[in-house]
């Protein structure tokens, strides 16, 4: 069987999806049962802090064939080479094919960068589109998100084709040489379309090839709920109430809200229904799906809830990661606390960070009657990638960053600064907590600025944490407020 992973979290870890991944993709069970997998996305290579975080020690990218950059691994035979680049000489499109590791088990990807691909010669395929899935791509073309998903997926699904067809892959379950058979029924080749960015892989195939590829939506969230409950000040007080008692009226989401077509993802989540198998990660998410179109109604819905890799722990090495976690905030703060507090997410309306401020707001009498303190680190960016680790350590060498922070890129932007004026608000007038902001991606020394201890790591967060918060208006899993238990945190 050959899973193939449609996905924008091919290429690097950017939040839930890629958590979810790195846990599924190297499962022991998934490992024993699936031959070979392959993940799909994009990927923008003008981008020097996308290619920074692509191509960073951390990633772990090992490199089969990427013409742009002039990089051939030896497994890159000179017909591969030849296929993939005539498929780029056709279409305008920058590629990449090689292997990364999710979890600790090296899988394929294949990531396309569409920016240059000529997009008038995507109108037969948008017309197939409208006359396969009813998706009229007319009203989304000026959607930078759908143009560049469904530029990407023709290209996209032609190298997927060539790199199948080579049928010889080292890059198999625990990286070991998987021999893919010709022969194999049209079945063994599933198309999983992680959220409405992996639809237009599998629109791309079914137009090419009909039949040959069973496809599954994963719905990690459904998008028009998410709009509507970040857009109206009732938030999910509002929403879900609404949908519960449209649900017993027999309403959609169209008939209550209004027609939300004009909505792109909601135009391509509607399509899903047409896919062979439909997964949801959240009891909402089932009934949030079947409150968006109809055809989701009597369509068999699978509850499948994400997991995380459980690290095997000592209770030591939980120590250590808090005592770390403690020197670092005595170092931004001059808190030495008695509880470490954490919260790792996109900076979103969904995911309510004034809700944060709200309970350490509360919290802080309570500790210092206590004679305790507790300091929260908010690591939210507006920039999924973050800051350069050069641009990192720019701002802490000038300013003290993150203890201290100023408007404007590097720093803050759009809601950061928002959330900065609040959280000082707060600091200033708290006698027993503090919160930190650290607007970056990754939590080590060199994302993080020499301030902090040369050895803490992202997973010193994890283990160090007594409390992870995640207190959204808008959650279908909640992966992230998930991924401290195994370290004996609470949620």
């Amino acid at each position: 069987m050959i899973l193939i992973h449609s996905t924008h979290e091919a290429g690097f870890k950017l939040g839930g999806i890629g958590a979810v991944l790195d846990g599924l993709l190297s499962a022991p069970g998934y490992l024993a049962q699936v031959d070979r997998t392959l993940l799909v996305g994009t990927m923008h290579t003008d981008d020097a802090l996308e290619m920074d975080r692509l191509f960073g020690p951390h990633n772990g990218l090992q490199v089969t064939f990427f013409a742009t950059g002039n990089l051939f691994s030896r497994d890159c035979t000179p017909a591969l080479a030849a296929q993939l680049g005539a498929i780029e000489g056709r279409w305008g499109a920058r590629l990449l094919y090689g292997q990364r590791p999710f979890g600790g088990a090296l899988h394929e990807i294949l990531l396309v960068d569409p920016t240059n691909v000529p997009r008038d010669r995507l109108n037969d395929f948008k017309y197939f589109v409208w006359e396969r899935f009813g998706l009229a791509s007319d009203r989304y073309e000026s959607e930078y998100e759908f143009d560049q998903f469904m530029s990407a997926s023709v290209p996209a699904f032609e190298a997927l084709k060539v790199i199948l067809e080579a049928g010889l892959s080292k890059f198999g379950p625990g990286s070991q040489p998987v021999v893919q058979s010709k022969t194999q029924g049209q079945d063994s080749k599933i198309i999983l379309c992680h959220e409405f960015m992996g639809l237009p892989l599998w629109y791309a195939a079914e137009v090419a090839q009909p039949g040959t590829f069973k496809s599954v939506y994963i719905a990690h969230e459904v998008p028009t709920a998410r709009r509507l409950v970040e857009d109206n000040p009732g938030h999910d007080t509002r929403f879900y109430n609404v949908m519960r008692t449209a649900h017993s009226m027999g309403l959609s989401i169209d008939e209550v809200f209004g027609d939300q077509t004009i909505f792109f993802k909601h135009a391509m989540v509607k399509t899903a229904a047409q896919c062979d198998l439909v997964l949801a990660v959240g009891d909402l998410v089932v009934d949030e799906l079947r409150f968006v179109d109809v055809h989701f109604r009597d369509k068999r819905i699978d509850l499948v809830y994400n997991g995380v890799n459980a690290r095997h722990l000592t209770l030591p090495d939980v120590r250590a990661a808090k005592a770390g976690l403690c020197d670092y905030a005595h170092t931004l703060t001059e808190l030495r606390p008695t509880f470490v507090f954490s919260h790792a997410t996109r900076m979103v309306v969904s995911k309510a960070l004034w809700r944060d401020l709200r309970v350490m707001e509360a919290l802080d009498p309570l500790l210092a009657a206590r004679n305790e303190s507790a300091v929260l680190f908010l690591l939210s960016s507006v920039i999924p990638q973050g800051r350069t680790p050069a641009e990192a350590q720019r701002m802490a060498q000038e300013y003290g960053w993150p203890r201290d922070h100023q408007e404007g890129w590097p720093d803050l932007i759009a809601h950061e600064v928002t959330l900065w004026k609040a959280i000082t608000a707060l600091n200033a007038k708290a006698l027993a907590s503090r919160v930190v902001l650290i607007n970056q991606f990754g939590f080590s020394r060199d994302r993080c600025g020499d301030s902090m201890p040369p050895d803490l790591s992202f997973d010193d967060l994890r283990n160090g944490t007594d409390l992870e918060f995640g207190m959204s208006v808008y959650e279908p899993f909640g992966i992230a407020q998930i991924e401290p238990l195994p370290s004996g945190a609470l949620c």
